[in-house]
């Protein structure tokens, strides 16, 4: 079709000639709302790059090798939760005073919390000595966790189960 013919036709459905091919034998045109794919592009593009999840690095400090079981437990599910969403977590223990002639109270502290998150994590970094802290850093496995919805669906059986009727006595 000529270029002229083609302007016309787009003209009268008050929509664009648009090249989509301009290498091709003839060159390739389509007629369309220009402003409307463009705009459907860009809300594509957004909803792509939402989806995606980047890592980051998660801080858990821990101000003394002293730390009590239930409050190493509440910083070990939230580095359970970094570490599902697919991000690393450093885990900085500080000394204070004399706290620094005791490193291997430190050093059982990141072994409890190695062995607690074993199932969803590797060690990225193992526990190094920098000063008066010491970090160690994990890295996910890579698995996501289930949804709520699944962990229901799980816990609850497959369906109603049928009301069970006695035997008519003879």
């Amino acid at each position: 079709m000529e270029i002229g013919e083609a302007l016309a036709k787009a003209q009268q459905a008050d929509l664009d000639l648009v090249e989509v091919a301009p290498l091709a034998k003839p060159p390739v045109c389509r007629i369309m709302d220009y402003g409307k794919w463009k705009y459907a592009q860009r809300k594509k593009e957004r909803k792509s790059k939402s989806r995606r999840h980047e890592t980051e690095m998660k801080g858990i400090r821990i101000m003394t090798p002293k730390i009590g079981e239930h409050d190493l437990q509440i910083k070990i599910g939230h580095a359970r939760e970094f570490l599902q969403q697919g991000d690393k977590v450093q885990f900085t223990l500080r000394f204070r005073g004399r706290e620094l002639a005791h490193i291997e109270e430190g050093q059982k502290v990141f072994a409890r919390i190695r062995e607690a998150l074993s199932d969803v994590s590797k060690v990225d970094q193992d526990s190094r000595r920098e000063g008066r802290r010491i970090t160690m850093t994990l890295t996910s496995l890579g698995r996501k966790a289930p949804s709520k919805a699944a962990a229901v669906r799980q816990a609850t059986p497959a369906g109603p189960a049928a009301p069970q009727q006695e035997a008519p006595a003879s």
